[in-house]
């Protein structure tokens, strides 16, 4: 299948002639408005809810193969216990100024996969830490082998991070939901993904390699203390350099010292 080359035919009307009704400048650059009310609920296989501060989960608590249900305001999704691989990663349209759905539901990916082979996590212990709009998720298992997932409860920015550890390089890949796809953005040459309307998305790895792109699938190659992350809005059509090859305690925003030009007209 042949990746899509535009968000949408660009004739003399060009982009912009199809955007939303949303200001530009409001559209959506990664500020803290973007959380606003923001938070995460992660209701256990059991049904019982962790809303805020620490807790850690019993091997016991978590059956192989059961589900944790991730809801905020701005962004739900639902994680494998044994694998954390990550489903129906959705935005919510819930209101915000620099919210991207133009208030309607809109579902991003349908799975998130780390390809862990025949090794699980159903052995450790799952940690769940929530603050304000963040959230981490982290379970160890056999050996070296540990998963982290960081994820923010925002409209825009840099809100999801897979982090596999301990286990050599590890197959992640990427599955849009349906209407969503993979495009080169004439504006700035870079792949984003998106539905064609404003919103913009793009993949954001560290330490991984991509190994293949089609309109709704990419995979990863991810060494160990890599990741996979993901930014939408302006976030996603600056002219940065890319992540810098971090495999020990990174985060899910690298310093940017300066301005970043911004040309796609959907944010400019």
């Amino acid at each position: 299948m042949r990746l899509r080359r535009t968000l949408f035919a660009i004739g003399s009307a060009g982009l912009a002639a199809a955007a939303l009704t949303l200001p530009a400048s409001s559209a959506g650059a990664a500020t803290s408005v973007g959380c606003t009310g923001g938070g995460f609920k992660v209701t256990l296989p059991n049904g019982t809810a962790v809303r805020s501060g620490g807790d850690k989960i019993k091997p016991s608590q978590l059956p192989a193969g059961s589900t944790l249900k991730v809801r905020g305001k701005y962004v739900e999704f639902d994680v494998n216990v044994s694998t954390f691989a990550a489903y129906d990663y959705t935005l919510t349209g819930a209101p915000n100024p620099v919210d991207l759905t133009g208030g309607v539901r809109t579902p991003v990916f349908a799975s998130k996969v780390a390809d862990l082979g025949t090794r699980t996590l159903n052995s450790g212990e799952l940690e769940i830490k929530l603050s304000d709009s963040d959230l981490v998720l982290l379970r160890k298992g056999a050996g070296e082998l540990k998963m982290k997932i960081q994820a923010k409860d925002c409209a825009t920015g840099g809100i999801f991070q897979m982090e596999p550890e301990g286990a050599g390089n590890v197959l992640v890949t990427h599955t849009l939901s349906p209407g969503m796809y993979y495009y080169v953005n004439p504006y700035t040459g870079k792949i984003n993904f998106g539905n064609g309307t404003d919103f913009r998305g793009k993949d954001s790895p560290q330490v991984a390699t991509k190994l293949s792109q089609t309109d709704t699938v990419t995979t990863w190659s991810v060494a160990s203390g890599g990741r996979m992350g993901g930014v939408l809005g302006e976030d996603a059509v600056e002219l940065s350099a890319g992540a810098s090859n971090c495999v020990q305690d990174c985060q899910a925003q690298n310093r940017v010292r300066g301005s970043l030009p911004v040309t796609d007209p959907a944010f400019s």
